[in-house]
């Protein structure tokens, strides 16, 4: 086995102590929480959240997390509201102040302002009797549990516990206005987030851009339509326009004799495989693998079985999925 070295010692000590402090946490929260939560989901206007130093990093990150997740926010720099920024603040938010101290100077403006102008305060901090929990209408206070750095001086521990009560109050929100996949992707259009969550309907190919052909087309016009679209593929619909049957590249090659004598109906593969337009492009690649092809006709029971778009395995790929 690995000798342990001083380091991977340290590493355990750490996330000990700080996993012990969100224990205390999580045992110590009260009514204040919920308290908290409803201040914020009767809010007409926007979370503000602010925070200096190692507390300003964690405030960015809540905010982020909350405007991700269906609750107006914006992480107000307490310096530089004394400068001018305070205007950003109105009657309609709700001010969300992390300090650990409770006592931290460049906050005075904004807890003065705010007391001024009514606009509610949600504090936290360590210590009860601080100025910031004093003046807040809601006050959260964090267990008095050492910093894992030994000295006492350097901020990990109480900035683990911040980060995680503000998971849980986005978290709390989230919940009560029953925030969904569909919702969390509007807000993440981009990256791995945003492919994972896209409709089909998103990356699928429309109108003429479909290789369609009616049963009785003679299979000349058909590779003709199919070598001009570029799928590889041809959807065969009926007199209504609903999809019937599709035509691969397997279908070709088990009717090779005498393929040009024959309909895109004595070819087709009748029945075939298709997704709905709402589905998840994550579902439609899924049923692509499962089935080894590399297209699906988007059809919408609703609109009468008429194909809406084509969505090729490429589209999916191209995003990030697959």
């Amino acid at each position: 086995m690995p000798m342990k070295t001083p380091f991977l010692e340290t590493a355990r000590r750490v996330i000990e102590i700080e996993a012990a402090a969100l224990q205390q946490l999580a045992q110590g929260l009260d009514d204040s929480f919920g308290a908290a939560v409803s201040l914020m989901l009767n809010a007409r206007g926007r979370v503000i959240l602010s925070g200096m130093g190692k507390s300003g990093h964690i405030a960015r990150k809540i905010a982020a997390t909350l405007a991700s997740t269906g609750t107006p926010a914006q992480f107000v720099h307490p310096a530089e509201a004394s400068h001018g920024d305070l205007g950003m603040l109105t009657g309609d938010d709700v001010l969300l102040m992390l300090s650990n101290s409770g006592e931290t100077p460049e906050l005075a403006d904004m807890i003065a302002y705010s007391r001024r102008f009514e606009i509610p305060m949600i504090g936290v901090a360590s210590r009860p009797g601080s100025t910031l929990l004093k003046q807040s209408d809601v006050a959260i206070v964090l267990p008095q549990a050492p910093e894992a750095c030994g000295t006492g001086v350097v901020p990990t521990t109480s900035t683990t516990m911040t980060l995680a009560l503000g998971d849980a109050l986005a978290v709390a929100l989230m919940e009560h206005r029953r925030f969904t996949p569909e919702n969390f992707r509007e807000f993440h259009p981009g990256g791995k987030l945003g492919a994972q969550l896209s409709r089909v309907a998103d990356l699928m190919h429309r109108g003429d851009a479909l290789p369609l052909v009616a049963g009785g087309t003679p299979m000349g016009d058909v590779l003709l339509v199919i070598s001009q679209k570029g799928f590889g593929v041809a959807g065969v619909v009926d007199a209504q326009g609903a999809l019937v049957g599709v035509i691969t590249d397997g279908d070709l090659r088990r009717h090779m004799e005498g393929l040009l004598a024959l309909t895109a109906a004595d070819v087709m593969t009748a029945a075939p495989k298709t997704i709905a337009p709402d589905a998840l492009a994550e579902q439609a690649v899924s049923v692509m693998n499962h089935r080894k092809i590399t297209c699906l006709f988007v059809v919408d029971p609703a609109q009468g079985g008429a194909p809406q778009g084509l969505l090729h395995i490429h589209d999916c790929l191209r995003v990030g999925l697959g």
